[in-house]
């Protein structure tokens, strides 16, 4: 496509007048302008005073609308008169009878209103497009729509922009550029193109009139948030703090270059990660209002049907979205606030893309590492530690009474979680929060909002691929690799509560952690043994280092018994069977086995050994060696002088037993064993 351009000099364009028009020829690939009206020239930039137009600043932005009264009301009015036509629309369906009938006809107005009162409501619609478990599928398909398929703008303004931003017209830039946009989102529209270097790009433009747009509907809902606050006590999240967290992470992605800057930090954290795949950001073609970036081909994950169709597996990329996902929020704490289906994409060599980086938020680390803390008391049920948790989290203040609210947890988690791990849904537990939240003085952090919005928005993605999907589920073998290697104190403490209850080693939660980690694709039997023995020979590791000596000396006496109680066993068989060979018999004591709390103990450790065998990494041929090299250490060596000491203390308490106490209460008519009769006679009861 060739386009005829009369002029390019922006004070040209500015002096045009008349109505404008496009003039298209077949001969070159690249659209340009032909006259750009009058209006063009100051659609995109705002308004308001130019400070205002680049950053979120809330008190600003009140003192310029306060005295700008008529254009506030008339906003309200704007938006308020189609929403209560469209609630009144609903409830004459719904006193007809015929809510199911006008259902399809509903949604498609629901999806124009969203569409008409602009960006922020249209991030609402977005929000509600991936949740399959709260929409009707009627409503869900229409507001699908509203993450890539609105109605663009006007392509002479759109270039427009280019030029400004860039300096160059766009066919000076670009060998190729689709006439029209192929996607056209609440922020900006998206061409297919190609540099004159050969790379298929995606040029992304900015709308015109975005911040003014997105800034009154702020100030405008920032108002009615304080409102509420203040009206109403039960309200006790700071919903005005909830916002402007909002607002500034919706301003950041109204700056192209700031979210350039966050796709090539993504890349730094999460790039490396196998099947993730990131675009690349062309710097030379990215300004504030243009970005410039590798054109990814791939499908929607919501349509599930072509997915598969190309061979690919559709749970597996959710899984790995999760896993992704985690590492957000949970290791470098920079995650995607934003990841409805238009900005994920299965690419056809079955990788998960990442497409817009505008939306990106930050988590600090005591705040990923109470989310885990969290994460691993309310699979535990450890209710007291969890409330803990949320004043850590900043759920409740220091001084909360939690005497009441630890009961409260247990009343409604334990309905949650059902059996095990893998009936866990952040939804079930997000709903049962907030039912909390009512009764006990909870309240809402900002930083939580977008961590929920994130994690809620994948699971919705999820459940449409997989309705009995589980994203707790997936993600507890990451949770459980992040407590047996992470070095971190909070994690170690959190270990030491997972596995030791009232000073007793629970064998069966190593079982279950172990088995849970193995499933996790970073998790090494090598890194893992290393990684132990490190923090078990250091002073951190030593509440754990005692107790698990204890534990195995425990276990190698409950073996030993098992063997004794066998080898005596049988010799009293032996010797019953023999002439003369009953006081023989009688006088060899049948050794007592394990108790039935060791005999246990002995089980877990033997599945234990058997999930070792199955980690990745293990390798019987290369174990020798490996421990070896393992035991050459001095932190290893100084266990063993642990386990060595206690196994020589136990025997020689047991040998002294049967030597020096003298059993005479055993015995009946007089009989007195002699010393070597008292080496195979049963020990005096004490």
């Amino acid at each position: 496509m060739n386009v005829k351009q009369v002029s390019t000099n922006p004070q040209q364009l500015d002096s045009q007048r008349g109505n404008s028009y496009v003039e298209v020829t077949t001969d070159s690939p690249v659209a340009s302008i032909d006259v750009v009206p009058r209006h063009a020239t100051e659609i995109g930039h705002s308004s308001i005073e130019p400070e205002l137009a680049l950053r979120y600043e809330p008190e600003a932005i009140a003192a310029y609308y306060s005295r700008r009264s008529f254009q506030v009301v008339g906003r309200i009015f704007a938006v308020l008169l189609p929403c209560f036509s469209f609630a009144f629309g609903l409830w004459w369906d719904k006193q007809w009878g015929r809510s199911l009938k006008m259902q399809q006809r509903r949604a498609v107005q629901l999806k124009e209103l969203l569409t008409q009162l602009g960006p922020a409501y249209i991030k609402i619609g977005q929000a509600l497009s991936t949740r399959p478990d709260l929409v009707p599928p009627g409503y869900l398909e229409e507001l699908t729509q509203l993450q890539d398929q609105l109605p663009p703008f006007d392509n002479a303004i759109a270039y427009r922009f280019i030029q400004e931003e860039l300096g160059q017209t766009p066919e000076e830039i670009y060998a190729e550029l689709s006439p029209n946009p192929i996607a056209a989102a609440s922020l900006g529209q998206v061409y297919k193109g190609r540099l004159k270097t050969g790379e298929e790009v995606a040029v992304k433009v900015q709308r015109p009139d975005l911040r003014d747009r997105i800034t009154i509907d702020l100030y405008i809902i920032r108002r009615l948030a304080a409102w509420a606050n203040k009206t109403f006590k039960r309200i006790r999240s700071n919903l005005v703090d909830i916002l402007d967290e909002f607002g500034y992470r919706i301003f950041e992605e109204m700056d192209y270059v700031q979210e350039g800057e966050n796709a090539e930090r993504f890349t730094e954290y999460y790039g490396y990660l196998p099947d993730i795949y990131i675009p690349k950001i062309y710097w030379e073609y990215t300004q504030r209002r243009v970005l410039t970036m590798e054109w990814i081909t791939g499908t929607k994950l919501t349509q599930v049907e072509a997915i598969r169709a190309q061979g690919i597996d559709a749970q597996h990329i959710i899984e790995v979205g999760v896993q992704c996902s985690l590492r957000q929020l949970l290791e470098n704490g920079f995650f995607h606030a934003d990841p409805h289906p238009g900005n994920l994409l299965a690419t056809p060599d079955g990788k998960l893309a990442y497409l817009d980086f505008g939306m990106m938020s930050e988590i600090q680390p005591a705040q990923r590492y109470g989310l885990i803390e969290a994460i691993v008391h309310l699979v535990n049920r450890d209710f007291d530690s969890l409330a803990q948790d949320y004043v850590k989290l900043e759920f409740l203040t220091p001084d909360t009474d939690l005497t009441p609210i630890v009961p409260a947890f247990a009343r409604v988690f334990n309905a949650a979680l059902g059996a095990s791990v893998s009936e866990l849904n952040i939804k079930s537990i997000t709903d049962e929060l907030s039912n909390l939240m009512y009764e006990y003085p909870f309240r809402v952090p900002a930083y939580y909002a977008l961590i929920i919005r994130s994690l809620v928005t994948l699971e919705g993605i999820a459940i449409r691929i997989e309705p009995d999907f589980k994203v707790l589920s997936a993600a507890y073998p990451y949770v459980a690799k992040r407590l047996l290697i992470d070095p971190a104190p909070e994690l170690r403490a959190s270990l030491k509560d997972l596995l030791f209850k009232e000073g007793t080693f629970r064998w069966n939660r190593l079982e279950n952690l172990l088995r849970n980690a193995r499933g996790n694709q970073d998790y090494d039997f090598n890194i893992v043994l290393n990684q132990m023995i490190d923090f078990l020979s250091s002073e951190r590791g030593a509440f754990i280092r005692d107790r698990l000596v204890d534990e195995i000396v425990k276990s190698v006496d409950a073996v030993s018994r098992n063997t004794l109680h066998a080898v005596t066993s049988r010799l009293r068989d032996t010797f019953d069977r023999v002439p003369l060979g009953n006081r023989l018999a009688m006088a060899i004591h049948e050794t007592p086995g394990a108790s039935s709390e060791q005999q246990q103990t002995l089980e877990h450790i033997k599945r234990i050994w058997g999930i070792l065998q199955e980690t990745r990494g293990f390798d019987p041929a290369q174990l020798i060696p490996q421990l070896a090299q393992v035991l050459t250490k001095p932190e290893t060596q100084r266990i063993g002088q642990q386990l060595a000491s206690q196994l020589t203390q136990k025997a020689i308490a047991r040998l002294l037993r049967e030597l020096l106490i003298t059993p005479e209460d055993n015995y009946s008519n007089g009989y007195k064993p002699s010393v070597s009769d008292r080496l195979i006679l049963p020990p005096a009861k004490v």
